[in-house]
């Protein structure tokens, strides 16, 4: 939905000149670096203001404190929170956030070394009278599959301090050796199935291989069975394996569902460069490791975008992408409310090598302006969403992790 921030309605020339629906800024850290653009970004307007004449301006501030590496975070009808942490712990955090529980029980282990470990959790769409509660881990390997780990997701009923009945619902195929790129973020759509999305474990090209769950969106009934009407994709005269919803990408780490057209949105890791913004639909091949507007590592000189960069006509084209410098896009959250009238239809994207939060603002499904928030606290947002009370709370991903709330 177009804010008062969104560009008129007329072409804008500047924007046009792009590939489509896709918007690059290069590493812009700070409004500070306006300053730094040239004048024909300037004239477009592809940075904005942040704050409407006459509102208040936000302010971020600590809301709950002392933890460790948080994760993912999802709000209990009662508006505690509940609250990941990396190294395989969950707790729950007062509605005022002044108090911590101690870590929940019936977590199951997790493979806590490099990108891994426990990862998101949401609650489910009945969650008021069936308490199930949905996590995202790297699961370590047994027997023949030591030394190996894999994204999983299990579910169980929360009642009291534990989690009771867990079971793991889906299992990413292959485990292979290795620590980074697990995704995975967890979304539940309209009609109540499951979306996890799901990194390539830095192999690259399996995520173009529809035998595997590497660098994937899947989408599950809430027991773990493909979700029926997925899209039957096939390859090789092999089918896919039935949870496959969309394929090709490197290592989505921010998702959520559009507040109108119900579709699932995604941030991705590029490599050198390249992180993107998509829609992830159904059958869709969004082109890693074919296609990406970063470059290999060790490779960062002009024309160095992998298979030079452009996506179309064979592979979706992302929406916006951050270029030359990657952010590391975690955390996404569309904000719908009226508490920040100013940032209402915005979109917000965590960052962790960027150590900032994104504001998007948008004309449909395309990117007309973007900015930087509160860079200059210089924290790790590992994820953003929007509160009960119409405020919008951040994960900093340190040993010394916070809760921040925004609000005017």
């Amino acid at each position: 939905m177009p804010n008062e921030f969104s560009t008129p309605s007329k072409p804008n020339p500047a924007l046009a000149a792009t590939p489509r629906r896709r918007l690059v800024l290069g590493g812009i850290a700070s409004l500070g670096a306006l300053q730094r653009l040239p004048a024909a970004a300037l004239a477009a307007g592809l940075l904005c203001t942040g704050r409407a004449r006459g509102a208040a301006a936000p302010q971020a501030r600590t809301f709950v404190q002392g933890l460790q590496q948080p994760w993912g975070l999802a709000f209990l009808p009662d508006a505690r929170l509940l609250l990941t942490q990396k190294g395989g712990t969950m707790v729950i955090a007062s509605a005022d956030g002044r108090t911590l529980s101690a870590p929940l029980a019936g977590v199951p282990a997790v493979a806590p070394s490099g990108q891994g470990g426990l990862l998101d959790v949401c609650l489910d769409p009945d969650f008021e009278r069936e308490p199930w509660v949905y996590i995202s881990y790297a699961e370590p390997g047994s027997g023949t599959e030591a030394g190996k780990a894999g994204t999983a997701v299990a579910r169980g009923r929360l009642r009291g301090n534990a989690l009771h009945d867990v079971n793991v619902i889906f299992r990413q195929l292959p485990k292979v050796p290795g620590s980074g790129h697990f995704g995975c973020r967890l979304v539940f759509g309209r009609d109540k199935t499951l979306f996890a999305t799901l990194g390539e474990r830095q192999l690259k090209t399996p995520a173009q291989d529809l035998q595997t769950h590497l660098g994937k969106v899947v989408r599950i009934q809430r027991d773990g069975k493909a979700a029926p009407d997925n899209p039957a994709l096939q390859s090789s005269g092999k089918r896919a394996l039935p949870e496959i919803w969309s394929y090709g990408h490197r290592n989505p780490q921010g998702a959520a569902l559009h507040p109108r057209s119900g579709e699932l949105w995604l941030t991705e890791h590029g490599p050198q460069g390249g992180d993107e913004l998509n829609i992830a639909r159904a059958a869709k091949n969004y082109g890693w490791p074919e296609r990406s507007y970063g470059c290999n590592y060790g490779s960062f000189m002009s024309g160095c975008e992998i298979g030079n960069g452009r996506h179309a006509p064979d592979f979706v084209e992302p929406l916006t992408t951050w270029v030359p410098r990657s952010i590391g896009p975690s955390g996404l959250c569309f904000y719908d409310s009226p508490l920040i009238p100013q940032w209402r239809g915005n979109l917000f994207v965590g960052a962790l090598a960027g150590r900032a939060l994104w504001r998007l603002t948008l004309d449909g499904d395309t990117v007309v302006q973007r900015e930087a928030l509160f860079d200059s606290l210089q924290e790790r947002i590992r994820d953003v969403r929007q509160g009960p009370d119409g405020a919008l709370y951040l994960l900093t991903d340190n040993s010394d992790g916070r809760v921040l709330r925004i609000a005017p």
